[in-house]
């Protein structure tokens, strides 16, 4: 990752104090509030309701500028405009409701339709909110960069026509309009290389579980899987018959 701003906010983040359009809240407003920030999306659980999405900085701005744009859950398709100050372990954020105005300053009133929010960095994510958190990354819609099988590389006209969608823990790829694969996944980020395990529910091998590695880096993920039934490769290459999948996949637009 290279924006050194957004690499500082990484991690699961707990809500201490918020105040509304000038009205401070109350304990029982924000219990249990969290946002966790892995890459460049977060996942923010608040009085029981889940959003998703991504986050763009510009360091250039003072405040340094925060665009949220909500993919998933109760705001999704809106975008907030918020400036934030990080101190240590503590982060501030001041961002719209519903204006499209972005704040200029840490503060909030009657009419405002701003909200000032001051997180506490957690002692780390669990390894449950970093699952939860890796899924959400690896969701929506993507298109095929490279293929590579059994030591055989996919020709760039087929490589045009692959598209793999994931909600959830689910996934489909398309490869030549036709389903490649379904799979029910499960994914361990706090492994290196992280690992992710496929259960196949359409196209071949139904029923069986494939292994793999992966690395997601920004819009780009790379899958190294096993054949079916096959241990899990532990380096991102194949190197002749059976010995597996490789894959490149860019987020689309």
């Amino acid at each position: 990752m290279k924006n050194k701003d957004l690499e500082r906010l990484q991690g699961s983040w707990e809500i201490v104090s918020l105040e509304v359009e000038g009205a401070s809240m109350g304990e029982n407003a924000f219990r249990g509030s969290r946002i966790v920030v892995s890459g460049n999306r977060f996942t923010s659980v608040s009085m029981g309701a889940t959003y998703q999405g991504t986050m763009k900085i510009d360091p250039t701005k003072k405040p340094i500028a925060l665009d949220l744009l909500f993919e998933e859950g109760p705001e999704k398709g809106n975008r907030s405009l918020a400036i934030y100050a990080l101190d240590g372990d503590t982060w501030r954020i001041c961002l719209t409701l519903s204006g499209k105005t972005r704040p200029t300053a840490f503060a909030t009133k009657a009419g405002s339709r701003l909200a000032l929010e001051t997180l506490k960095r957690s002692s780390g994510p669990s390894r449950q909110e970093s699952i939860r958190a890796e899924i959400a990354r690896l969701e929506g819609e993507w298109s095929m960069v490279s293929c590579e099988r059994d030591g055989q590389t996919l020709p760039r006209e087929f490589v045009k026509t692959g598209s793999r969608t994931a909600k959830g823990n689910e996934t489909t790829v398309i490869l030549g309009g036709q389903t490649l694969l379904k799979a029910a996944f499960s994914v361990d980020p706090t492994t290196a290389p992280k690992t992710i395990d496929y259960i196949l529910t359409a196209g071949a091998n139904v029923g069986e579980t494939q292994a793999g590695i992966y690395v997601l880096e920004g819009d780009t993920v790379t899958f190294c899987f096993a054949a079916p039934g096959d241990p899990r490769p532990t380096e991102f290459t194949t190197r002749g018959r059976g010995s597996g999948t490789l894959v490149v996949w860019k987020r689309k637009k």
